[in-house]
């Protein structure tokens, strides 16, 4: 039965985070936290700084599943619609600092075609090489209409 990815399948998202990215984000969310809006305090830690939330980070990782999609469009003209199922194993590894730069790849690792899912690998990746976060992804399939 054929699907519309394949395993190997990958995209990517580069963004650099910048205060405003941080701050825009904590407003719309109400997370305030000192690790996030504190310079000074957060100075006194380990990270040396603010670092940003590590939900923006989720964010990203979405932008891939959707740019994901997206790149499917073509094969997806059919009788299906991808929505997402969630994320899993979630875990924030190495604080992301303002105006760090950052490299989300988003590869599809299985397909589940009987049930109408796709698992994607996804890691976040600064512009030093070091892994940030990490996590998978599940796309169910579903029929329109």
């Amino acid at each position: 039965m054929s699907f519309h990815v394949s395993v190997g399948d990958h995209v990517q998202f580069t963004k650099t985070v910048g205060e405003y990215d941080v701050y825009s984000f904590a407003g719309l969310t109400g997370d305030l936290s000192t690790n996030h809006v504190d310079e000074e305090t957060m100075r006194q830690t380990p990270y040396g700084g603010r670092i940003a939330h590590g939900a923006l980070l989720v964010g990203y990782m979405s932008t891939t599943s959707t740019l994901m999609i997206e790149s499917t469009q073509d094969k997806s003209a059919g009788p299906e619609l991808p929505v997402s199922l969630g994320y899993d194993g979630i875990r924030f590894l190495k604080g992301v600092r303002f105006g760090d730069t950052l490299t989300t790849h988003y590869t599809i690792s299985e397909i589940d075609a009987e049930r109408r899912r796709s698992r994607a690998d996804i890691q976040v990746v600064n512009q030093h090489g070091e892994t940030v976060a990490v996590g998978h992804h599940i796309l169910k399939w579903v029929k329109k209409g």
